[in-house]
């Protein structure tokens, strides 16, 4: 799950936004999540999880909306597509990871689960940072050279 928040969290940091393709990787995932979810053979329905795993469509949906930069509503958009990029990742991450190995979430204690959000949280808080202060340890040439974009203040040179 870790890995699937940094990049998410660096993009917001270092270029104050997420990246299209990200959002749709996690809406893809999603929905095949729910799909999962939806058609499990289980007694009790799965509510909660198939409400989470919609978010990425409400996000998508909330795109196709006319909005003026200065709305409430685009306003509201940017907060979804935060939630998307950096709780549903992690989520959706979940959800599959339960469906590939069902003995991965009935063997975990409450406590280890809580280690294991509070992780991905603070590999996505460094991430951020990270992002934020990309110009103390890359130049623009080492985003250039990744097939990025420079962000905003980074340090003109050559690929570390």
């Amino acid at each position: 799950m870790s890995v699937a928040v940094w990049w998410p969290a660096f993009t917001l940091g270092a270029w104050g936004t997420f990246f299209f393709d990200q959002l749709l990787t996690v809406w893809a995932a999603s929905i095949g999540a729910l799909i999962v979810v939806l058609f499990q053979p289980r007694g009790r329905p799965r509510v909660l999880k198939a409400l989470a795993l919609l978010v990425p469509t409400l996000w998508l949906v909330l795109t196709a909306l006319p909005l003026q930069e200065d709305d409430l509503g685009a306003f509201v958009l940017d907060l979804v597509a935060i939630f998307v990029a950096l709780l549903s990742v992690p989520a959706t991450i979940w959800v599959l990871a339960r469906v590939m190995w069902p003995e991965f979430g009935e063997d975990i204690s409450r406590g280890r689960r809580v280690l294991v959000v509070a992780a991905v949280v603070l590999v996505g808080v460094a991430s951020f940072l990270l992002g934020v202060n990309q110009e103390r340890f890359l130049t623009c040439g080492d985003f250039t050279i990744s097939g990025n974009s420079e962000p905003p203040g980074c340090v003109p040179g050559p690929p570390n």
